[in-house]
């Protein structure tokens, strides 16, 4: 082309995907077909991972076969399951996790309050009766693992108790 003098036009050199397109604008743009979490875009009746740059993959998807037949699989269960990432569901704190954490520092105290060794948690006696009787006892880690996670807690919040009382 460069031979002939012709110049080939700007258009045909650019990519066909769109860069500044979002999940979330797919999802507004599709409706509830689509879900996005985590910075990606599921199909929310198939439960896959799409390409939100190229709008043509995700009526491909939609278009498909199998999306037809999952589609009718998910509207006749009637149940609304949302796939999400691992990093999203890891920053879930449940009320079991905050329960366990709770008991866990609780434990540390009074520990610490009753001048009784960590070391004492390791006790097989000490466990079981932890495990029988305390609500998530069995959830109480061993002493170096109190040591290393919680007494920096329970130091720390006791400083500032102490600090406050002070005042």
């Amino acid at each position: 082309m460069d031979r002939f003098g012709v110049k080939s036009t700007p258009s045909r050199n650019r990519s066909k995907t769109a860069l500044y397109v979002t999940p979330q604008d797919r999802v507004t743009e599709f409706g509830s077909e689509l879900h996005e979490d985590g910075g990606k875009l599921f199909c929310t009746s198939c439960n896959v991972v799409l390409n939100h740059v190229r709008k043509s993959a995700i009526n491909d998807h939609l278009k498909s076969k199998t999306h037809t037949k999952r589609k009718a699989e998910f509207e006749e269960q009637n149940i609304r399951k949302k796939q999400r990432t691992l990093t999203a569901s890891l920053q879930c704190n449940s009320t079991a996790q905050t329960e366990k954490t709770s008991v866990i520092q609780d434990f540390v105290k009074m520990c610490l309050e009753a001048n009784i060794p960590l070391e004492k948690a390791d006790h097989p006696s000490v466990r079981a009766f932890l495990s029988r009787y305390v609500k998530n006892g069995s959830s109480i880690p061993k002493s170096d693992q109190l040591r290393k996670a919680y007494l920096p807690d329970g130091y720390d919040n006791e400083n500032q108790l102490i600090n406050t009382e002070d005042r």
